[in-house]
């Protein structure tokens, strides 16, 4: 039984009796009095256990948009239903209003919505659904919580897409489907066009030219159908704090919008998510099929506090490469964890692969090198001064064996590694 507002104050009403008769009879005498009354009351209240409920929950939706939780309840009791009714969720579901007042007489129903806006990804469950029903003085209610299972998809957020039409108009214009043409090594033969000032004397046909009156070159586009493998490191050093959230989250938007991109691009993209076993892994889907299964493969991926298995990333790679590809590693340029790590594999994978590593900065950091205010700000400037210095110096070791590095505050990973793709494709390095 659970008490409201109201028996509190009747309680409180007790003050006039006692104060016009001073003695314990008359505190005792009230005492029992509402307490019958609440006893009563909680008696002709209709049972929270005789309604029969149904949860209703909206599809896969992307972090931070809106959702919605529909209860159905249906009144199978003998008495009115007077009662609040509780939807209750994990905290990261954003259920701010998910209390409701219901008045419901026996054998009809009600729906109840509740809106949700996670805060995460993954899936997120339903509490119990707590009903108290009133009696008809309102003094006092009977309280039962029902378990109503029910769970939200919630998928990456996807906020890089943003970037995505620049990125497809430059790939048209690679592609040859603008005027611009470009050439490089490894792209494909794409058509003769008559040589204008500018061009590259190496792409002249020397035997067209002879056939004709002009001067003519080829023009050339960038290679399809390649292979990309985006390898998403998920240990320890992706449970980093960068800001406000862990650092695999601008991991997880970057290789959205790579493999948005290198999907329009004609390229086979797959996705590995890895410590030091599989969390997720993505690979036969292609077209309209890809991007699904890749924001419902990474939905629940989570950093594990363990260091991280680069021997068994090369295996999982070698494994499922044995042509030259784009291989994509999305993880942590910290000097101690690519020394102990990455740099004592990486020539297995540079020597068959092209590799890129790319990696996400901490904002305090940039912020703290620009302090100068104090003393202190000073020497916070200086430190952070070093550790960029490390990590350009790691930068530059990786390079010498044949890594492309991309090292980026977390707003700007994602479209700058786009930016690196389109770069390695116009090059035909792919």
């Amino acid at each position: 039984m659970a008490i409201t507002w109201r028996a509190v104050a009747l309680t409180a009403v007790g003050a006039l009796p006692v104060a016009l008769w001073p003695v314990p009879g008359t505190v005792l005498a009230w005492a029992v009095l509402c307490a019958l009354l609440c006893v009563v009351d909680a008696v002709l209240a209709a049972s929270p256990r005789a309604v029969a409920i149904r949860r209703e929950v909206t599809g896969a939706v992307r972090l931070h948009e809106p959702a919605r939780s529909r209860l159905t309840l249906t009144h199978t009791g003998a008495r009115r239903l007077r009662a609040l009714v509780r939807d209750a969720w994990q905290p990261s579901a954003g259920a701010a209003q998910n209390r409701h007042r219901v008045d419901l007489p026996p054998g009809e129903s009600r729906r109840l919505d509740t809106a949700l806006r996670p805060s995460r990804r993954g899936d997120l469950h339903a509490d119990r659904v707590t009903i108290r029903s009133l009696g008809p003085l309102g003094l006092a209610a009977r309280q039962a919580s029902i378990d109503v299972p029910g769970t939200q998809r919630v998928l990456p957020e996807f906020a890089s897409r943003r970037h995505l039409p620049s990125r497809l108009a430059r790939l048209r214009e690679m592609d040859g489907r603008a005027a611009v043409q470009v050439r490089g090594q490894g792209t494909e033969f794409d058509s003769l066009r008559e040589y204008v000032i500018g061009d590259d004397v190496r792409s002249i046909d020397w035997r067209a030219s002879a056939r004709r009156a002009d001067v003519v070159v080829r023009t050339w586009r960038p290679e399809r159908d390649r292979r990309v493998l985006i390898v998403l490191d998920t240990s320890r050093t992706s449970a980093a704090r960068t800001g406000e959230e862990p650092r695999l989250e601008p991991s997880v938007e970057a290789a959205l919008l790579l493999a948005a991109l290198a999907a329009r691009a004609g390229d086979r993209v797959e996705l590995l998510a890895y410590d030091r076993t599989v969390r997720a892994r993505v690979a036969g889907a292609s077209g309209p099929r890809l991007m699904p299964a890749i924001a419902d493969a990474l939905a629940d991926v989570e950093p594990s506090l363990v260091e991280a298995d680069w021997p068994g990333i090369v295996a999982q790679v070698q494994e499922r490469l044995s042509q030259r590809a784009l291989v994509v590693l999305l993880s942590a340029l910290d000097p101690a964890a690519v020394e102990n790590g990455l740099l004592r594999v990486v020539d297995q994978l540079a020597s068959r692969h092209q590799v890129v590593l790319a990696s996400v900065q901490d904002p305090e950091v940039e912020r703290l090198r620009t302090g100068r205010e104090d003393v202190s700000a000073l020497f916070d400037a200086a430190a952070a001064e070093r550790t960029g210095l490390e990590r350009a110096a790691v930068a530059v070791r990786l390079r010498s064996h044949g890594v492309e590095v991309v090292d980026a505050l977390p707003e700007d990973l994602a479209p700058r590694l786009a930016d690196t793709y389109l770069a390695l494709k116009a090059a035909g390095r792919l």
